[in-house]
């Protein structure tokens, strides 16, 4: 039976007078967490016999401690009056939770994603790290964000605020002694735990993993990276068995389990769609999230990153659109809040290297995705008009913006946003993890050879055809399915000249993009791999923090130097890009607390051009 509502109100933007919405916000305010109990257990002792203590002793030392999330117990036979008991106990946790699933993708306050989370999580930072979109103008509140890689640590915490409220949600459930009579919702709230973990962990590197897992209220000690996936891996691993074991269970329990599901579950496409209960599409996000983690692992590990993305394409990987999982405003009556950003608030426009690599591979997005420039551009050096609807205008990442979001006081506001009508109508899926995501993995897998259940060609290919920004409900009322077979078959770049309109003496730029679509088996492997990372950038719009982790592991696509990288901390040298995002601490004890564990940790200085521990400055083969 279909269980799917279309929300009219979906359909409509909210409009607000223009505004900016980049003031401070602290973390621990968000999603009512004055409401949430905070449990604070003791400590498991670290278990690692070669290292005394569990202390780390290196950036890339294996660190394992166990807590009492890690644990389950899914065979035990539990009783029903306890599983009822415990349904009716955490009822409070299960919202709390949900809350914590929608701040993954910017949500707030346990509401949908918003555009004031949005951007502190995404627009600030990684958007523009990715090169999807760029903030035309400087913070006129802080004097900062002058150009892309100026910081304020008045609102750089925008990361770690997002991964703050979901783990102060998941916690207090995944900690209550009441929730291992449930181990399969157990199961899948740590899934998600994982999920924003790894996002955190590849943004800026280290924190305190393990201890927030215990639901420490004054974490200290920062965990490496190298800790951290181990632990992410090793849970998801326990999260698979325990719901490939769901089916075994007695059907009075299953009843219990899928009323807590129908309730407080709104993730699940399939359910949606196909009235469908099973653990299958939550055995698949959690497999397809250790696959995306074995690739990004590919250069410093590689013999675990083949293990790793063998087993998870064996054990069962997202492979249809039902077993996608996300927030949609299709079931859930939200919008896109990228569009208020850029079109209410004139925060975003389109990044000259997103608009030019759109155009010189005649992607199927330059025709509707985003509108031509909204009104005249000048250049007051030769007198050039540009005119009102002419063309995609991308503003260069790195420009030293001005001041101003109205185009009265800044030409930059007329450069390209969305096509709301358009966007309206497509309501983009905030996924988790996207099916055509997974393709690509499979099809870099394939080149390197892994066994991914089959060819590079085949995978690269459905990835593309099945890469549209759309609801899948409503692809076939745009241009992208009509135009993917001829845009597959492009052999060659189109010529594309990215042209100034404004002067400001930037000049113009040749578009750096060389390679076409269409598979060839007699490319070379680097080949092969920059023409996947490249249509699996187009194809993560606008999820910009797996699409920059992409361009820091692999250096595709090509993509416009940053300008003015020495407006940022000083650290990253002309031609280079941010390799991640510091902490900045304000605070003087969680400085401390970062010089002390944090930085050895990091195993370097807290610099936007320090590297993370997969980020190997090596070829990619």
């Amino acid at each position: 039976m279909k269980k799917y509502i279309i929300f009219a109100g979906s359909l409509l933007f909210a409009t607000f007078a223009l505004q900016s919405c980049l003031e401070y916000d602290d973390p621990g305010d968000e999603l009512g967490l004055g409401d949430i109990q905070l449990e604070t257990p003791t400590p498991d002792e670290p278990v690692n016999p070669d290292v005394p203590g569990g202390e780390i002793i290196g950036p890339n030392e294996l660190v394992r401690k166990v807590t009492k999330v890690d644990e389950f117990n899914f065979r035990k036979e539990v009783a029903i009056e306890n599983v009822a008991q415990a349904m009716g106990d955490l009822d409070i946790q299960f919202r709390q939770a949900m809350g914590g699933r929608y701040s993954i993708r910017g949500g707030k306050e346990a509401a949908y994603p918003g555009a004031h989370a949005y951007q502190r999580q995404y627009s600030l930072g990684p958007d523009a790290y990715a090169q999807y979109m760029v903030v035309p103008h400087r913070d006129f509140m802080y004097g900062t964000l002058t150009s892309t890689y100026d910081i304020s640590s008045d609102f750089n915490g925008g990361p770690l605020g997002a991964y703050t409220m979901a783990k102060n949600t998941f916690m207090p459930l995944l900690n209550n002694p009441a929730i291992d009579s449930i181990p399969e919702i157990k199961a899948i709230n740590l899934l998600f735990y994982c999920l924003t973990a790894q996002e955190q962990a590849d943004l800026s590197g280290p924190y305190t993993y393990f201890e927030d897992k215990q639901n420490l209220e004054d974490p200290r000690t920062y965990d490496n990276v190298k800790s951290i996936y181990y632990g992410i891996v090793e849970n998801l691993d326990s999260i698979v068995a325990c719901l490939n074991n769901y089916d075994s269970r007695p059907m009075e329990y299953k009843g219990i389990i899928e009323a807590i599901l129908g309730q407080f579950h709104d993730t699940n496409r399939a359910f949606y769609l196909e009235g469908d209960m099973s653990m299958n599409s939550y055995i698949k996000l959690a497999n397809s999230l250790k696959l995306r983690m074995a690739m990004h692992i590919v250069k410093v590990e590689p013999a675990t990153a083949k293990k790793w993305a063998e087993e998870a394409v064996a054990a069962g990987v997202i492979e249809s659109e039902n077993e996608q999982q996300g927030l949609y405003p299709l079931f859930l009556g939200f919008g896109l809040p990228l569009i208020d950003i850029a079109n209410s608030w004139g925060d975003l426009v389109l990044s000259a290297s997103f608009e030019s690599l759109l155009m010189s591979l005649g992607h199927p997005y330059a025709d509707y995705i985003f509108n031509p420039n909204n009104n005249k551009i000048f250049n007051d050096a030769t007198g050039d008009v540009l005119e009102t609807n002419t063309r995609l205008v991308g503003l260069r990442a790195g420009t030293l913006v001005g001041t101003g979001q109205d185009y009265s006081v800044n030409q930059y506001q007329a450069y390209s946003k969305f096509n709301t009508e358009t966007m309206g109508m497509a309501m983009p899926p905030l996924y988790f993890i996207k099916w055509s995501e997974v393709d690509f993995l499979r099809a870099e897998g394939a080149i390197r050879g892994w066994n991914m259940g089959g060819t590079a060609k085949d995978f690269y290919e459905r990835g593309i055809r099945n890469g549209y920004m759309e609801d899948p409900m409503f692809v076939d009322m745009f241009p992208y399915k009509a135009n993917i077979e001829e845009y597959i078959q492009r052999e060659a770049p189109n010529a594309y000249v990215n042209v100034d309109p404004v002067g400001d003496g930037l000049g113009d730029w040749e578009s750096v993009t060389k390679i076409g679509v269409k598979w060839n088996e007699g490319d070379s492997n680097e080949t092969k791999l920059e023409k996947i990372i490249t249509q699996k950038y187009i194809a993560l719009f606008p999820l910009s923090t797996e699409a920059w982790t992409e361009m820091r592991r692999t250096g595709y696509p090509k993509v416009f130097p940053v300008l003015n990288t020495d407006d940022g901390d000083g650290s990253i040298l002309p031609g280079e890009m941010i390799r991640r995002i510091p902490w900045v601490p304000t605070d003087p004890r969680v400085q401390e607390i970062v010089n002390a564990t944090g930085v050895p940790a990091l195993g370097g200085e807290d610099l936007q051009a320090t590297r993370l521990w997969w980020d190997v400055d090596a070829p990619n083969f």
